[in-house]
């Protein structure tokens, strides 16, 4: 049962320390891509939705990588 909870917490770990490396990098260099009026916007804005990208950093990633960028 102690292997099974330390197992599960490392896969947890893991999963928030790419969520937290993913979140500095799309904040300051992905997040721009994808909306312009982000790069425009104060710091205080970014810190507030850095804890939501790190949660839900998969879905980032999808929309990143994977969408077309905005032509404005």
């Amino acid at each position: 049962m102690k292997t099974i909870i330390a197992i599960g917490l490392v896969i947890l770990a893991t999963y928030f320390a790419i969520g937290i490396l993913f979140g500095l990098y799309f904040l300051f260099c992905g997040a721009p891509k994808i909306d312009p009026l982000l790069s425009k916007s104060k710091r205080g804005i970014r810190i507030l939705l850095f804890p939501g990208i790190v949660l839900t950093w998969p879905f980032f990633v999808a929309k990143l990588f994977f969408s077309k960028p905005n032509p404005r």
